[in-house]
């Protein structure tokens, strides 16, 4: 199987500098002009699941892809707790988070648990297709960890963020 990850396009929250978390995101102008790229550049896919939260499912509906569109809550953001919908750097140093939960919300940790649950269902029901990812930030540094580098979770989320239009993963 060949697993491709994007993230869920710009979002007025990110160019505002907000930590949406598990709160809904509304895409930016920038944002929909991505998704519609995204679209162009994934049309040999076969499948597409994304989050659930808002932003990442109307990245998907602007892409137009004509491929069955599945959604899993196990590819949401890391839930935040008290802090969803506070400024970035309210979350810092984010590196204390790998194994400590935000106050009332998730670690790190607890999302690369679900994205590994989310790869054993993945690989037992859509092994030797295309697949698209469409997820957030916390879900990359799973991918990343489990499929890609197997760098440390700790590495991955203390390293600059670098856009790329897609990580491509064999599973």
């Amino acid at each position: 199987m060949k697993l491709i990850y994007e993230t869920h396009s710009t979002t007025r929250d990110n160019e505002r500098g907000i930590a949406t978390g598990w709160q809904p995101g509304e895409l930016s102008e920038e944002g929909i002009r991505e998704a519609i790229a995204m679209g162009a550049r994934r049309r040999e896919v076969d499948v597409v699941f994304s989050s659930d939260l808002r932003r990442a499912v109307h990245s998907v509906e602007l892409a137009d892809l004509t491929v069955p569109h599945f959604q899993d809550w196990r590819l949401r953001e890391c839930d935040y707790g008290d802090l969803n919908g506070a400024p970035v750097d309210a979350l810092e140093p984010r590196v204390d988070r790998v194994h400590k939960p935000f106050p009332a919300g998730q670690s790190y940790w607890d999302v690369v648990e679900l994205t590994r649950s989310f790869l054993a269902d993945l690989k037992r029901w859509h092994n030797g297709q295309v697949v698209l990812v469409v997820a957030h930030s916390a879900n990359r540094w799973a991918f990343e960890h489990l499929l890609g580098s197997h760098a440390p979770l700790e590495d991955l989320i203390t390293a600059p963020f670098n856009w790329q239009p897609g990580w491509e993963y064999d599973v």
